[in-house]
């Protein structure tokens, strides 16, 4: 049985991004037949549990219990990959708790698979979030991505500030994640249903759709632009999965 690995998805700053990148994430595992679940945050009412219903349970992360039920089940259940959608300013604080409860330990001993995905927004104040993850990451895959939400450019990192923060991590990887045409973002968040499916023009039971061929248009050239930078970091490698042959609508 492979390890079992961790996909912690956060950040300290609200508004950036991040579920959408969980949603991102699940779609590509679940294309690379990956066995996932998935842990909501936003408790008690998820935002990512609505697009993924079948594998999403909500959870409040600051709780002991639910700590439980995430951690102490990383071996007793049969997907290998946990992907964490940490609610908005919870990141640094669920980060000391995996540190307080020995879970840091245990992937710097190589038992766990950690990856943070750390979704950054255009301001200085979300570059200075790094500084406060910094000292978590010994032991985890750490990735420091540009969510190019609203029209984001990224304005205020000039490269003298930007080399500053990303050069303070050993082994820090970047990921840049483009923008969705508006319209087509609206329509799948209408639908409520995974990326997936609205390309799929399937409804979340797999029944027949009748969504918008050019908005599915817009979101399956999206979602491979996207999916090209998971398969850049060799994703499922990390989580400990052989390359399959990939099944783009399910």
């Amino acid at each position: 049985m492979a390890k079992p690995a961790v996909v912690v998805v956060g950040a300290d700053k609200g508004g950036v991004g991040k579920t959408t990148v969980s949603r991102t994430l699940l779609d590509y595992f679940s294309a690379n037949n990956v066995p996932t679940r998935a842990f909501d945050t936003e408790s008690p009412r998820g935002t990512l549990k609505r697009f993924h219903p079948d594998i999403t349970e909500i959870v409040d992360m600051t709780t002991t219990a639910d700590q439980m039920k995430i951690f102490d089940t990383l071996n007793a259940v049969s997907p290998s990959v946990t992907v964490i959608d940490v609610r908005a300013g919870l990141l640094s604080p669920a980060l000391a708790s995996l540190r307080d409860i020995g879970f840091l330990d245990a992937a710097k001993a190589g038992q766990i698979t950690f990856a943070v995905f750390h979704i950054l927004g255009p301001s200085i104040a979300s570059l200075e979030e790094i500084a406060e993850t910094a000292g978590f990451m010994g032991g985890a895959k750490y990735f420091l991505v540009k969510n190019f939400i609203n029209d984001t450019q990224f304005f205020q990192w000039d490269q003298a500030t930007y080399n500053s923060y990303f050069h303070r991590i050993k082994d820090a990887t970047e990921l840049t994640i483009p923008k969705l045409n508006e319209m087509a973002y609206e329509q799948v968040e209408v639908s409520s249903v995974p990326f997936l499916k609205f390309v799929a023009n399937k409804g979340i039971h797999d029944e027949a759709a009748n969504y918008s061929f050019v908005l599915r248009g817009y979101v399956r050239h999206w979602l491979a632009n996207v999916w090209s930078e998971f398969d850049r970091i060799r994703l499922t490698d990390i989580v400990g999965s052989k390359p399959v042959t990939r099944n783009s609508e399910k």
